[in-house]
């Protein structure tokens, strides 16, 4: 957001001493060139000759401010406004000041009393939007930025705060207005650039957004946030070779934690394990109290099974707004107590896929004398109820009479589970057998005497690592050289559409408009005798079942399968196949094709 200092116009009152006058006509010509240095001694010689020189007091102010010694600043305007309280700039110029140094509260009070003597002042106008928009009041700010370009239509830095406002609110196009009229008076604002790339990459258009991050790093190269967002579009596109180039010139401009994270994770993501994790430490040490740096580093612990340290990182890596979010009100969150005849309310955080894996620990916590509760995304109750351990299952606003909660995620880290003592003991979720047996004949009738096999190559296009966790289904046409074997989809999501395209050799049966929930899923893999399928809920829910599942990883795997390992401690029926080259499913494949085979010969 952009705020107006505004130097107004020096008077100069006939009467004073001529020398006094020189002296101030001075300061002012060196402060409007900008050179602070100079100007400030003869602020100061001026101050001496009359300490109630009152545009001394407020324009040595107004320089303090611009180097960034605000209490200093707020001292001097306050002593000039003493001197001269109808002076609306040097109103709107303390309202900056209390804006730097957090006083929101106080800003907008010396906006407002600018705006009482000076109606008509668009820049007070456009600094009091960028005030109320601190304070998350954006339709506030909305109406000050449109009155202050409708006072100043010239204005670039109205328009484009008025763009970051709406764009706030999830008025992208709106926002995309305002940044083509910042352009149109100014066509080399790197910033517009910049807001316009933002507001187009928050619509989806990465395309369109790369090429305004693009263009704001041309007109201005040392744009470290434009390095940081064009390093974040192209790697949501999967390019994180590029987006490490990026996040490096970024880093190099502006080594701070955010920086660092984003470098480190480019790296993760090309699965350079050992190179990533200086970049986390570094953010800590800038900021131990980073959360994103906290998480990231977990990750990278727990994937090389040094859970001891991985867990307690992870105990670390919540955001404000995600723990808020879960947080029981009213209730401790549970670090460890003792538990024996509490009662505990377990919370679903993240995807499917992770609160399946970590239901299982409503059993352990069971054992230590608690009785559990969980609260899961909505989908998930069915067969959260039937766990073992589970006294409760719901969804909806966690609220109730507990002794304690948990994120679901957390028990790990508050009873220090290592790999070897990871809880897998299989099955933990439980199909409904009237399901199950509603699905046994309609399998049996396609099916035959012949293997039945279950498939998933993609997950929610949401994802973060979509783009290599996911496969296109004709990716897996090497199955199709395999007889004997019926395979069933259980694909669900937009990459169901893949199959229309699939060759009659090849053809899955497709049930899935049928599986509408995850208890038919579950009920269906019940019938099968094994399930293949990428790292998606499917995966977990095969796992946690009991049923033998080959899951096949990208080269840039997640934390919870560790390194190089074709086994799970997670579940003891999995099997996993890895990409030895990021991108590259081939191998993989055939790998599998011929595990089947040998399966066929035993």
């Amino acid at each position: 957001m952009e705020q107006h200092l505004h130097s107004g116009d020096a008077r100069h009152d006939a009467a004073a001493p001529s020398y006094l006058a020189a002296v101030l006509a001075h300061a002012f010509d060196l402060h409007r060139a900008g050179q602070l240095d100079q100007a400030a001694p003869l602020y100061q010689e001026a101050l001496a000759i009359d300490p109630r020189q009152a545009e001394a007091l407020h324009y040595f102010g107004v320089l303090q401010h611009q180097r960034g010694a605000h209490r200093a600043a707020a001292d001097l305007l306050d002593q000039a406004l003493e001197l001269e309280p109808a002076d609306a700039v040097c109103w709107s110029n303390r309202g900056l000041v209390a804006a730097a140094l957090g006083q929101h509260d106080e800003a907008e009070r010396c906006y407002w009393q600018a705006l009482q003597l000076h109606p008509k002042f668009a820049d007070a106008r456009n600094n009091l939007g960028v005030t109320l928009q601190a304070q998350g009041e954006l339709e506030g700010a909305v109406r000050q930025y449109r009155e202050a370009i409708a006072l100043q239509p010239l204005s670039v830095d109205a328009h484009l705060n008025l763009g970051t406002a709406l764009a706030k609110l999830e008025r992208y196009d709106e926002a995309l207005e305002y940044y083509e009229q910042a352009l149109a008076l100014d066509p080399y604002s790197a910033e517009a650039h910049f807001s316009a790339g933002n507001a187009l990459n928050a619509k989806g258009d990465s395309a369109a957004a790369i090429a305004r991050f693009r263009r704001a790093i041309e007109l201005r190269p040392g744009f470290a946030n434009a390095h940081v967002n064009l390093g974040s579009a192209i790697g949501k596109l999967g390019n994180y070779a590029e987006a490490e180039q990026q996040y490096r010139y970024a880093v190099a401009l502006k080594p701070n934690p955010t920086n660092l994270v984003c470098l480190g994770g480019s790296l993760g993501a090309q699965g350079r394990l050992d190179e990533e994790e200086v970049f986390y430490r570094r953010a800590l040490e800038i900021d131990p109290g980073y959360v994103d740096a906290h998480q990231n580093l977990a990750w990278l612990l727990l994937k090389r099974g040094d859970y001891a340290q991985g867990w307690a990182e992870f105990a670390k890596r919540w955001r404000p707004l995600d723990y808020a979010a879960i947080a029981v009100e009213g209730v401790p969150e549970w670090h460890g107590e003792p538990l024996d005849g509490r009662r505990i309310l377990l919370v679903g955080d993240q995807g499917f896929g992770d609160q399946l894996q970590f239901l299982r620990f409503a059993r352990v916590l069971e054992q230590l004398g608690a009785e559990v509760d969980v609260c899961v995304r909505e989908p998930l109750v069915p067969l959260a109820e039937r766990v073992p351990g589970v006294h409760r299952a719901w969804s909806g606003k966690a609220e109730g009479r507990y002794d304690f909660w948990a994120p679901l995620m957390s028990v790990p880290s508050c009873i220090g589970t290592e790999v070897a003592t990871i809880p897998a003991d299989v099955p933990y979720l439980f199909a409904d057998e009237a399901k199950v047996q509603a699905w046994r004949e309609r399998v049996a009738s396609v099916a035959g005497s012949r293997r039945k096999v279950g498939l998933v190559w993609a997950g929610s296009p949401t994802f973060g690592n979509d783009r290599y966790r996911s496969m296109h289904f004709a990716d897996l046409a090497p199955l199709g050289e395999l007889k004997d074997i019926a395979w069933f989809s259980l694909q669900k999501g937009p990459a169901e559409a893949q199959l229309v395209e699939a060759p009659e050799a090849f053809r899955p049966y497709d049930f899935s408009a049928e599986l509408h929930d995850f208890t038919e899923t579950a009920a269906l893999v019940m019938n099968l005798d094994q399930v293949i399928a990428v790292d998606t809920g499917v995966a977990h829910l095969t796992g946690a079942l009991g049923k033998p599942v080959w899951i096949m990883l990208p080269a840039n795997s997640d934390w919870r399968w560790l390194e190089r390992r074709s086994d799970s401690p997670w579940y003891p029926a999995a099997r996993l196949f890895r990409q030895g080259v990021l991108g590259d499913w081939k191998p993989l494949v055939k790998s599998v094709v011929e595990a089947l085979r040998q399966g066929k010969k035993q």
